[in-house]
């Protein structure tokens, strides 16, 4: 509705045509122009709308990995979200990256050729810094990688390239393999400076610093698996079923996480006074009788009831009675 024109604009119109202050023929010229899309055949874009929206599915789901691995290993607030997708030349991506930088070099088996993962120097110092006890804070100035420093830096990038398996496995039966590190972005010619590539930047925050991380996706390495990015995305807004495989496979991650599980023995209370005075021999009296089950908690909820006892040598607890679903409540 936004090209119809009101009537008095269309009077004014024709009061411009017949004062000669607009040329006809330069409307005409002007709605031709608008039509006319400007295509860059040195760079095309290899990769359709389907396949981008698939990308952004998988590394949004690579994010939420990224977020617990990181969170578990800095003891950290962490924050990661997919920045931004675009296609460049290679060429275009190594001339955007700074010297020296994080770059990991690996392989995406089977697929032939290989890949990118530039982590920003600021973010590498700061997980380097928090590793070794300090507070997150970046280096100064860019510098390169102490060979101490080369190692931590390895290892991490060996594990979140990992990682890549699980968020590309609906899509391709992927083994994502570390090869090297390397800080020199200009010794890292992967592919042609004028093949197109994917960059796929995301955003990593720790506590108040930001950092990023890209993965430099080539077409050429792509190509095989492009058909079934396009499928992934035509099913990927629809609701996922999980198989009983896969209802098995969580259960079992989630039994070997810990948890504390306490058993109280009785609470009171007693004056300052009371307690300054204690010495030993003295009783405190429990508000818990010996013939009543002690709860037992899992974390901060109650879960069980049960009775005190040995087991050899260790104090124990005897499970008495389960509490029924709803019983998650302190007290």
């Amino acid at each position: 509705m936004g090209d119809v024109l009101s009537q008095a604009e269309i009077d004014a119109l024709l009061s411009a045509l017949s004062d000669g202050q607009v040329d006809a023929e330069e409307i005409k010229t002007t709605k031709v122009q608008k039509k006319i899309r400007v295509y860059d055949f040195k760079r095309p874009n290899k990769f359709s709308k389907d396949q981008i929206h698939s990308l952004q599915n998988i590394h949004e789901n690579y994010c939420r990995a990224l977020t617990t691995y990181l969170s578990g290993h800095l003891h950290s607030v962490i924050e990661t979200k997919v920045l931004s997708i675009e296609q460049i030349t290679y060429d275009e991506f190594i001339r955007s990256l700074p010297n020296p930088t994080i770059l990991g070099i690996f392989a995406f088996n089977p697929l032939e050729g290989t890949v990118l993962m530039e982590m920003s120097p600021g973010l590498a110092f700061i997980i380097i810094d928090l590793l070794l006890g300090g507070v997150g804070n970046a280096a100064e100035k860019n510098r390169d990688l102490t060979e101490i420093e080369s190692t931590i830096i390895e290892h991490r990038l060996s594990q979140m390239i990992e990682m890549l398996e699980e968020s590309w496995e609906e899509v391709a039966q992927l083994k994502p393999q570390f090869m090297t590190l390397e800080t020199n972005p200009s010794f890292t010619q992967i592919v042609a400076p004028n093949e197109m590539v994917v960059l796929i930047t995301i955003e990593v925050k720790v506590g108040e610093a930001l950092g990023m991380v890209n993965f430099c996706l080539p077409y050429l390495v792509l190509e095989p698996i492009l058909d079934k990015l396009s499928t992934f995305f035509l099913f990927s807004t629809q609701a996922k079923v999980r198989s009983p495989e896969q209802v098995r496979a969580i259960r079992k991650k989630i039994e070997w996480a810990k948890i504390d599980m306490t058993a109280l023995l009785g609470q009171t209370e007693i004056l300052v006074r009371d307690l300054i005075e204690l010495a030993p021999g003295d009783v405190i009296p429990l508000q818990q009788g010996v013939e009543n089950p002690l709860s037992i908690y899992v974390g901060n909820f109650k879960k069980f009831r049960g009775v005190p006892g040995l087991n050899g040598e260790h104090l124990a607890v005897q499970v008495t009675e389960i509490l029924e679903e709803g019983g998650d409540q302190d007290g």
